[in-house]
């Protein structure tokens, strides 16, 4: 099918529950730290992303794609995507296996996240599980690499699972994307590499971008360093990736693409009596992105509407709930103002 006749977004990879902590610190091993308030949330990029773009308001068709356990985590998800208008065909169920969920501990006077993750069902997920033949989706977005088990596997032939993935999208017409997980380990430069030629748009921060190019892009005072910024991007252009870069940080984004045009766009001072929470942020970043390119904006539109929605998303501590439909998410950019980077 051509890109031309295609329409929507699939999204696939991680599917989680998070169960959201608001504490008074964090604390050392042995310590104690109290739980002041508790919810949960949608997490995972393929359903902080479909929902975001849900509650954005544009009339996008959205479809899922991932495993989930045959348990009540199961159920609520795939409960939160019919009440959605989000297509499930491709949504598996594994029998005696857990759904993925995650703790996430958020320090009330920061807005600080520290993340305790069970695998679980998404550990399961494979090649075979994307059908690509089913969609008319016009793009595609895998997330998050390094933390899907099989299919961050590195196969005889040198591809990831990923890779492979991504591979058939392009191979059917989508274009693609694709999101990482900050990790701390040494797994980028193993993992990452040999999807990055299937790739159109690469979302990465300022953390997971050091680690895959080893260009230090915070100072002493963790102010991030724009120059650098650009560099690590035409790095991982190098790399493969086939049309842009977004390197998204606290202050604002910056975006390269192969011809090399570079586009820098600051966040949104928004009120700190304002932020619940920064729990998706990244995702709702890379919704509003992923929205914008499918409504045929250009990338400088499309980074100004990911920093708003990303804005947005800080007024709730879980994922989604605060977002806004896209024409109030920008005049949030009016209300408060741009950080001067």
């Amino acid at each position: 099918m051509e890109k031309s006749n295609r329409v929507g977004i699939l999204a696939g990879g991680n599917w989680i529950l998070d169960f959201i902590k608001m504490i008074d610190v964090y604390p050392n091993e042995n310590a104690l730290a109290n739980i002041l308030s508790q919810n949960s949330g949608n997490g995972g990029a393929p359903f902080n992303v479909l929902k975001a773009i849900r509650k954005m308001d544009f009339s996008i068709p959205l479809e899922g794609v991932g495993v989930l356990g045959d348990d009540e985590y199961g159920d609520d998800i795939l409960d939160q995507c019919e009440r959605l208008g989000l297509e499930t065909r491709q949504m598996k169920r594994l029998k005696g296996v857990e759904t993925s969920f995650t703790d996430v501990m958020t320090v009330c006077s920061t807005g600080k996240r520290t993340f305790f993750h069970h695998r679980g069902a998404n550990a399961l997920l494979e090649e075979d599980d994307f059908d690509f033949e089913v969609s008319k989706a016009k793009f595609f977005h895998l997330g998050y690499l390094l933390l899907l088990d099989n299919l961050d596997r590195i196969q005889s032939d040198g591809l990831s699972g990923a890779a492979k993935v991504l591979r058939r999208a392009k191979e059917a017409g989508m274009y693609t994307s694709a999101d990482i997980v900050s990790e701390q380990s040494d797994r980028y430069t193993e993992v990452i590499p040999s999807s990055l030629p299937f790739i159109d748009f690469l979302f990465i921060n300022e953390l997971e971008a050091h680690n895959l190019t080893g260009i230090q892009l915070l100072d002493a005072d963790n102010v991030f360093l724009i120059s650098n910024g650009f560099k690590a991007a035409k790095k991982i252009l190098d790399m493969g990736v086939l049309s842009w870069v977004v390197i998204h940080f606290p202050n604002g984004a910056l975006a390269l693409n192969k011809e090399g045009h570079q586009i820098l766009q600051p966040c949104i001072k928004m009120p700190r009596l304002l932020v619940k929470g920064t729990v998706g942020a990244g995702d709702a970043f890379a919704a509003g992105v992923l929205a914008g390119m499918h409504e045929g904006w250009e990338m400088k539109a499309s980074l100004q509407l990911g920093v708003t929605v990303a804005a947005a998303s800080l007024m709730d501590n879980t994922a989604s709930e605060a977002i806004l439909p896209w024409m109030e998410c920008l005049q949030l950019g009016n209300k408060y103002g741009y950080r001067k980077l």
